[in-house]
């Protein structure tokens, strides 16, 4: 499995993954331009994509939906609930083949299945996701809410990891933020931090082959600071990267797993 973070943060949110059988866009927060261009980087072509799934209905997720799933004509993968607030949110335009989940469903598509985890933050039906192709399983966990008992059980079957990492407590208690953002952000609804992100994949096997930190905030983060706190938690033996605001990452691969896998899924 391939996985190639288009962009990450709160101007706009896009990770494509291939597979092996199907390629895949997860959330719709860039232009098409971009989705092209940064694919093409990497010597990948958008007319791969197969389906776009989206996690919620905030603006850094949806923003480009309609013009991408007009662009590349293919199915929407996206809840009832976050549909209709996506609409309400932006100029959707028309869109075409939409399939609808439901926060805990398993979404089948060819050889892939994927798991959606509800979680608590303040958007409209939020998921996060977990990709297992048969060979190796994918967590893409970001805008979580808060740390939940879900994650802490899923993130052992893993074999690779992209979660959010936002804030450092530190510098989000000495913003310039108003006390109901700093609230909104570090409470239950919100994001996670450096030190809460950490401490989840701590909880990882030691077949996770890498961690990619993701939708670190601008103004209450910095990537040096999160790989400090990182490191300092896990170590130096996985291999971790941060995810760019403005840019794709570097390709990451997913080798086949040595993990042992669960007869039932963990989360229905």
């Amino acid at each position: 499995m391939d996985v190639l973070c288009l962009q990450s943060g709160s101007s706009g949110n896009c990770v494509f993954v291939d597979t092996g059988t199907e390629c895949l866009l997860f959330d719709a927060g860039i232009s098409y331009r971009k989705v092209q261009t940064r694919l093409n980087e990497a010597g990948r072509d958008a007319s791969e994509i197969d389906a776009i799934i989206i996690s919620h209905d905030h603006r850094d997720h949806i923003g480009c939906l309609g013009v991408l799933n007009r662009k590349l004509n293919v199915p929407i993968h996206i809840s009832r609930r976050t549909l209709a607030s996506t609409e309400r949110r932006v100029k959707l335009g028309p869109v075409q083949c939409v399939q609808h989940f439901s926060p805990g469903e398993t979404i089948s598509l060819g050889e892939t299945q994927i798991e959606t985890i509800p979680t608590p933050h303040d958007g409209v039906d939020g998921s996060a996701f977990t990709i297992d192709n048969g060979r190796s399983r994918f967590g893409l966990w970001t805008d979580l809410g808060c740390v939940f008992d879900d994650l802490l059980a899923s993130v052992k079957t893993l074999d690779a990891l992209l979660i959010e990492s936002n804030y450092d407590e530190t510098m989000l208690a000495e913003s310039p933020y108003p006390d109901f953002l700093r609230d909104r952000i570090s409470g239950p609804g919100g994001h996670i931090s450096n030190r809460e992100a950490a401490d989840v994949i701590s909880h990882a096997s030691e077949h996770l082959q890498w961690a990619c930190l993701a939708h670190l905030s601008d103004e209450n983060n910095d990537p040096a600071v999160a790989m400090q706190t990182h490191r300092k938690c896990l170590g130096n033996k996985l291999h971790l990267v941060c995810a760019h605001r403005q840019l794709a990452t570097e390709p990451l691969r997913i080798q086949p797993s040595k993990n042992i896998r669960l007869t039932q899924p963990m989360f229905f």
